[in-house]
């Protein structure tokens, strides 16, 4: 990918040369790599590498000159080369290698090397975001199938990228060069550098590629424009360089900063006026990328400026009447990540954005967050066609018609990057909402004010509300993920519940019961429904306590304890299977075991009474010679506790 992404021009700032040098070739060779003429020193460092030469140094560096230049193939063949000679790597490299295998659609081994990276450096956010992602292939395959992409009819043998839409027309930016004989090219590319072109378009197809506003291109790098919704302000790209002065940081490197231009006069007498840096740019870090809100109060960019959390991130900057700006804002962690984020483009509340840092299916993919209240949530990656193996970027969209273009590297383009045209067939966001009502267990009656909170398969909090004066909640939800709904109440227990969200538009019906944590009983009551015992077992043919059962006993125990004046009856049954005879006296005896243990835990013995029913009073059907599953069985071997007295005038 040769284009204007902001992180190339701090490469050398990133990787400065560490090794010892081989050899006078390779010193050679190590120059030209820090002074960006990265595709000479590729051919350099590979004739070493033919000749037999191996240096961990030498392949660390073929790997990132590849990478950089997005081509993941060979990034891929040189960091294998560096993991055979230095199997501990530092983590980036498997971060690295593990992205340039993925553009191979090797994903298995990606992900392996995934989980090295994570066990290196698991405070890493990409390392976190793929460990609680790692089914993130089945969630990319669900958002795809949603685009048909075509080539966008503007594309050069040069790089094409980075579009806006300004009065029905296509602009974006170009390496091709229509000027006269003179041509500068980018040491790094070795390309012209890029201008901004403009095509008209009619009814979807696009006219003749013209130069878009030649008083704003200079001799240095210009992209990415961005227009306001009157067509009368622009904001976009360029290397630190206006009025003829280039600016650069204390390492000599031109880096990049965003521009102000307003179209004055009128008819064919008008043109865009000088422009003029934005006042939160510096020499000392690179802005880039603009993008505006739907209501032109809010610009959106990328940078590597203080409070970056990663190579560079997506920021946000409030546009005041008077056409001053605010303080920049980092959109936060759910967006940026150590990655790249890069690329962003606002369509209503939706956010698009490239990135390298969140799971994908290779290079840079595009990824969505809504803006929720102010916070945006977590991305979800758009999916193929609009994502591929390679670099995707550069995505705008029309919220109306739901078509746009977007830019991508892929194979079978006509240059290095390429403009592509697209119509969303149905959107991701699939418009979901997790309901239901909240009740008492026992009454079913309606509970109003239970606070509701949904929280993810982490068990962290995403959402909170309370029910209504019908019982009823409502919570927006994404298709396709796996919550956990909690209802809350004074004076009863908490209820947790799974919820599987699926893949589709509509509701899905979550309602929750809710248990009184302190139980209203009377004479008759059985203490086994109203504490939910688990079933009493015994062993076969036996009749003695088991561990397990101690447990269940035990809160039968703590109820008579508090209540020195309750008393019970306890009541043993069995399934219809056996003799009625000896089910009679195996019931009876474990009727009797209960109340032995109640006694020796101190329970007097006139407060228990007790009898085994055997089989005569099953709950269902499933008498002798009757054929029933066993858990219909298991539903007449049962033990109750049923309340006979609570010590006053009943």
């Amino acid at each position: 990918m040769k284009r204007v992404l902001l992180v190339i021009s701090l490469i050398v700032i990133l990787f400065p040369h560490t090794g010892a040098a081989q050899s006078g070739q390779k010193e050679r060779a190590d120059k030209k790599y820090e002074a960006f003429a990265y595709i000479d020193a590729i051919k350099t460092y590979e004739r070493l590498a033919e000749k037999g030469y191996k240096s961990a140094d030498m392949f660390q560096k073929l790997g990132n000159a590849y990478f950089f230049n997005s081509d993941y193939e060979n990034a891929a063949k040189w960091y294998a080369q560096l993991f055979s000679m230095k199997k501990d790597a530092e983590p980036e490299y498997y971060y690295r290698y593990a992205q340039s295998l993925k553009s191979l659609q090797q994903y298995d081994k990606s992900d392996e090397l995934m989980k090295q990276f994570a066990a290196k450096s698991a405070a890493d956010s990409r390392a976190k975001l793929f460990m609680n992602n790692q089914n993130y292939r089945d969630k990319i395959e669900a958002n795809s199938g949603r685009f048909t992409i075509a080539d966008a009819g503007v594309n050069s043998e040069y790089s094409d990228y980075g579009s806006a839409i300004f009065n029905n027309q296509l602009i974006f930016a170009s390496a091709r060069d229509t000027g006269g004989v003179f041509k500068r090219k980018h040491k790094w590319t070795n390309e012209s550098f890029t201008n901004l072109y403009v095509a008209a378009i009619d009814s979807g197809s696009v006219g003749e590629v013209t130069k878009f506003a030649r008083g704003i291109s200079s001799k240095f790098h210009e992209s990415t424009p961005a227009f306001s919704k009157d067509g009368k302000t622009m904001y976009f790209t360029r290397n630190n360089y206006n009025d003829g002065k280039k600016g650069k940081n204390s390492q000599k490197i031109t880096l990049l900063k965003v521009y102000k231009s307003t179209l004055q006069g009128d008819g064919r007498d008008q043109k865009w006026s000088d422009a003029v840096a934005l006042p939160f740019n510096s020499d000392n870090y690179s802005v880039a990328h603009p993008a505006l809100s739907d209501d032109g109060k809010v610009l959106y960019f990328a940078s590597d400026m203080p409070g970056t959390l990663g190579k560079s991130d997506i920021f946000k900057v409030s546009i005041n009447e008077d056409g001053s700006f605010g303080k920049p804002e980092n959109l936060g962690s759910n967006v940026n990540t150590p990655g790249r984020e890069t690329f962003p483009f606002i369509a209503g509340d939706e956010l698009y954005f490239a990135t390298d840092g969140h799971p994908g299916l290779g290079g840079l993919d595009i990824f969505m967050s809504t803006d929720n209240a102010g916070t945006f949530t977590v991305p979800e990656n758009i999916g193929a066609p609009a994502n591929s193996p390679q670099d995707d970027f550069a995505f705008i969209i029309d919220p109306q018609s739901r078509e746009g273009f977007l830019t991508s590297n892929r194979p079978g383009g006509a240059g290095n990057d390429d403009i592509y045209k697209f119509s969303e067939t149905r959107k991701l966001t699939c418009d979901q909402l997790l309901s239901g009502t909240v009740t008492d267990e026992n009454t079913k009656e309606i509970i109003v004010g239970a606070k509701i909170t949904l929280s993810d398969e982490q068990f962290r909090v995403i959402g909170e509300t309370v029910s209504d004066e019908r019982g009823y909640y409502t919570i927006a939800v994404n298709c396709g993920n796996t919550y956990y709904v909690k209802a809350e109440k004074t004076d009863y227990n908490t209820s947790e519940q799974k919820v599987n969200i699926p893949v589709e538009n509509g509701e899905t019906k979550q309602n929750l019961e809710l248990a009184r944590s302190k139980t209203k009983v009377a004479v008759g009551d059985d203490l086994a429904i109203t504490l939910k015992l688990n079933p009493i077992y015994f062993d076969r043919d036996k009749s003695f306590i088991r561990s397990d059962a101690e447990i269940e006993l035990e809160k039968i125990l703590d109820v008579l304890l508090q209540n020195p004046a309750m008393t019970i009856d306890v009541r043993s049954h069995t399934d219809s299977r056996q003799t009625h005879k000896y089910n009679e006296r195996l019931s009876d005896d474990r009727a009797k075991a209960t109340m032995t243990w109640l006694i020796q835990k101190g329970i007097d013995a006139g407060r228990l009474t007790g009898k085994g029913y055997g089989e005569t009073r099953l709950l269902n059907n499933c008498a002798d010679n009757v054929d029933c599953t066993e858990e219909q069985h298991q539903l007449n071997r049962r033990s109750e506790f049923i309340i006979t007295s609570l010590g006053r005038t009943e």
